[in-house]
């Protein structure tokens, strides 16, 4: 089984650059796998924030995870920089595929790529809910 060839940088919407921390190696002298998920999950929502969809504190509708998948093609390390591609590949009814890619800063070809399925759903209740305008209107900006 052949692995597809990692992600070309022209093929993402939005980029959030993220600083990585001495904390995020691990005792390989690489930035652990589990960071690449809190990578994504901060890009991810920070330009929900900055798009104007997402309200943390008071907003009704939250998003959930309920798939993830990275796929690894090169090591980064502290102190490295970082730019997180973000597009949408999918808006459902409720719920959103968002693709993302870890590129070294001013890199072409991604270090790592994977994705989050979100299914948005009431603050409270925690059942689904359709998105809301604010919602669609951001996805539908960096949808590819």
């Amino acid at each position: 089984m052949s692995r597809p060839p990692p992600p070309h940088r022209t093929t993402y919407r939005h980029f959030t650059t993220i600083a990585t921390r001495w904390a995020d190696n691990d005792i390989y002298g690489h930035v652990n796998n589990v960071a690449y998920y809190a990578y994504f999950d901060t890009a991810v929502n920070r330009y929900l924030i900055e798009a104007g969809a997402l309200d943390i504190e008071a907003g009704q509708v939250i998003g959930v995870v309920v798939e993830t998948q990275c796929r690894y093609h090169a090591a980064v390390a502290f102190p490295d920089v970082l730019e997180v591609g973000v597009r949408v590949a999918r808006i459902g009814t409720s719920s959103v595929r968002f693709e993302l890619a870890v590129f070294p800063a001013g890199a072409d070809v991604a270090a790592a790529d994977g994705h989050f399925v979100h299914v948005y759903v009431d603050r409270l209740s925690r059942r689904p809910v359709p998105l809301p305008d604010a919602y669609r209107t951001s996805l539908t900006a960096i949808h590819a």
